[in-house]
């Protein structure tokens, strides 16, 4: 029997779609066939890429740290597609201050944008999973919920907090026919990590450490999502997939 990628009708929210890691897994899950709702905080720039996307479901702008807003987006769905089969939490910030600069306000932020979010993003797609007894979620995460770098200590403990959440909640949405895993990405290209991709040293420091001796492309994403969205990850739940080119396991 041949597993089976395909995410044919199946609807699926993919936030901070609207460029980067977002937008290339986005672009995976609807060449497989699913019906992707991009999202963005920018109205505009979300307007340009659903231009250019292949035949969005729709679109939704709102910021994910707005509990209020998460709930009416939710709510959207529900009226406009009657379920949601697959959410991707993606959107996120990684702001960099050293530990002795950054405000507690700055690290609240952090925590809440790429932790807090992603839980109460979680809660809302599960009330329209539970009903279906079937649904996807998966968490983008960063090998720096693995290991750290200086200036990013917000960012570094809720990706490694966020890797708790997913066993947490996987061991409770497993009997309701829901899997929770983890993608965590190693260095790409992307305008979060723009400064390190022009800086000359730290490519050298890739390109010796890495095995595969290269940055990633967001695009090889797509085939991880795609996976854990699909029956072929049926009997896969609570797992941290690193797509990161062998760096932690060679560090």
């Amino acid at each position: 029997m041949q597993p089976d990628f395909s995410l044919a009708n199946r609807v699926a929210l993919v936030t901070g779609s609207s460029r980067g890691l977002g937008l290339a897994i986005a672009t995976g899950l609807a060449a497989a066939g699913a019906r992707v709702i991009l999202h963005g905080r920018n109205p505009d720039r979300l307007a340009t890429t659903a231009a250019a996307f292949p035949s969005p479901a729709g679109t939704l702008a709102f910021d994910v740290s707005d509990t209020a807003a998460t709930k009416a987006a939710f709510e959207t769905i529900a009226k406009e597609h009657g379920r949601l089969d697959i959410l991707v939490n993606n959107a996120g910030v990684i702001p960099r201050k050293p530990l002795l600069e950054t405000t507690d306000e700055e690290w609240a932020s952090v925590i809440d944008s790429n932790l807090s979010a992603y839980f109460r993003l979680s809660r809302e797609a599960a009330r329209l999973m539970v009903p279906a007894k079937s649904g996807r979620i998966i968490m983008i995460s960063s090998i720096m919920g693995i290991v750290g770098r200086p200036t990013i200590p917000g960012y570094v403990t809720a990706k490694a907090g966020l890797h708790g959440m997913v066993r947490g909640l996987s061991a409770e949405l497993a009997p309701l026919g829901i899997t929770v895993n983890a993608i965590a990405p190693g260095f790409m290209p992307t305008d979060a990590t723009d400064t390190l991709h022009k800086d000359a040293k730290f490519n050298e420091w890739i390109a010796s450490r890495a095995p595969m001796g290269r940055w990633g492309k967001p695009s090889e994403l797509a085939g991880p999502a795609v996976f854990l969205a699909s029956d072929a990850a049926s009997y896969v739940t609570g797992h941290i997939l690193v797509v990161d080119g062998g760096l932690t396991a060679s560090l």
